[in-house]
C-alpha cells in the first residue's frame, strides 16, 4: 500500500510541475533599426523577472530568450520592450515612449536598417 501511495504522489507532482517549464526557449520579433535598441531590448527583457537570456538579432528583429515559465509569460516581456518604446506584434509603444528612444532608432515610417552606423 506504501509503494502505491508513493506511486500515486509522484505521478501526481510530476504532473503539476510538467505544464511550466524552468528553462522555456522563445522567440518573436521586436521592432527596432540598431546596436542602441539592441541595448535597450535586451536590457527591457532581461529586467523582467525570470528572462535568464535575451539576444536581439539586428537583421531578422528576433528576440531569442530563455525564460522560467513559472516567472514570467510573453505577454509581461512584451509588456517591458513597449515601455521602452518598440512595438511587437502583439503591442505597440505608447507614442510617448516612442518618442523617448533615440532619433536614429526611429523605426515605425522608416525601413532603412542602421544597423552599421552604431
Amino acid at each position: 500500500m506504501r509503494k502505491v501511495m508513493l506511486c500515486f504522489v509522484s505521478l501526481i507532482f510530476a504532473t503539476m510541475t510538467f505544464g511550466q517549464d524552468k528553462n522555456k526557449k522563445m522567440a518573436f520579433e521586436v521592432d527596432g533599426k540598431c546596436d542602441m535598441c539592441k541595448v535597450r531590448i535586451e536590457k527591457a527583457a532581461l529586467g523582467v523577472p525570470g528572462v535568464k537570456y535575451a539576444l536581439w538579432d539586428i537583421p531578422s528583429h528576433q528576440l531569442s530568450l530563455i525564460v522560467d515559465e513559472r516567472k514570467t509569460d510573453p505577454m509581461k516581456i512584451k509588456s517591458a520592450l513597449v515601455a521602452v518604446g518598440h512595438d511587437t506584434k502583439e503591442l505597440k509603444a505608447s507614442q510617448e515612449a516612442y518618442d523617448s528612444v533615440h532619433p536614429c532608432c526611429k523605426y515605425r515610417d522608416d525601413d532603412a536598417d542602421d544597423s552599421g552606423h552604431h
